[in-house]
């Protein structure tokens, strides 16, 4: 449970290459009416009165960050990304660890959601007050959702009223989060996202319900689908 004497940090991995959109740059660095997709990711946590300094995770081979304006930011600090994303978001827990924030609260979010809002960053903090397990933003599916055998054909339709979409910002406490991440390396779990690093050790993050806006950009059509979100904005 956090509370006004934790500062709350922002992590952001950015050391992908987004293979699936075929592009020459990385994902993160495609820019949507004027702006890398990047900096529209930061600029949500970079605005907000609650974050107290953002950690970006960058590739060893990166040529794109420092070209960037937001580079200089003075609330922002890079570190190292890994091989996987969850050992990029490691080496930034670290990071903010040997700042003295084991006991502050952090909030990871995927360098290429560029249409995060603001209330839903204040939700999060919110629900980050009343649950020790940390809280994701997710969506509830509004469609029929199938379960598929390895050939390709359904075995079972599932409840779609307990299927829940995950999304970023996800919430938890530095060093609750930094020792679960460790955890599920050793024990060679699969950790696609914050949570399941969580959930692997017994714990039971917050669902907040997040907007069907907060798109991650993955495919090439999802550039023009973002652009418009963003124009809104």
């Amino acid at each position: 449970m956090n509370d006004n004497k934790t500062k709350i940090w922002a992590l952001i991995p950015a050391a992908g290459i987004g293979s699936r959109m075929k592009a020459e740059l990385p994902k993160q660095y495609l820019e949507i009416d004027g702006k890398t997709i990047l900096e529209h990711s930061l600029s949500k946590f970079l605005d907000h009165p609650s974050i107290e300094k953002v950690v970006v995770a960058l590739n060893p081979e990166d040529k794109h960050w420092s070209k960037l304006k937001v580079a200089n930011h003075p609330k922002i600090k890079t570190v190292e990304g890994g091989a996987t994303r969850a050992e990029s978001v490691l080496n930034g827990l670290k990071a903010i660890q040997q700042h003295d924030g084991a006991n502050d609260w952090v909030m990871v979010h995927d360098a290429a959601r560029p249409c995060l809002d603001s209330g839903s960053v204040d939700a999060l903090i919110q629900a980050g007050k009343d649950s020790e397990h940390g809280a994701i933003l997710a969506i509830p599916s509004v469609d029929t959702v199938k379960l598929a055998n390895a050939n390709q054909t359904i075995d079972k339709t599932l409840n779609r009223e307990q299927i829940w979409l995950a999304q970023t910002p996800q919430y938890f406490q530095v060093g609750q989060l930094a020792d679960a991440i460790v955890a599920g390396l050793k024990q060679g779990l699969p950790i696609t996202d914050e949570a399941s690093a969580i959930e692997a050790q017994g714990m039971h993050p917050a669902l907040v319900i997040g907007t069907r806006k907060n798109i991650k950009v993955t495919e090439p059509e999802d550039m023009m689908l973002a652009s418009v979100w963003l124009a809104g904005m």
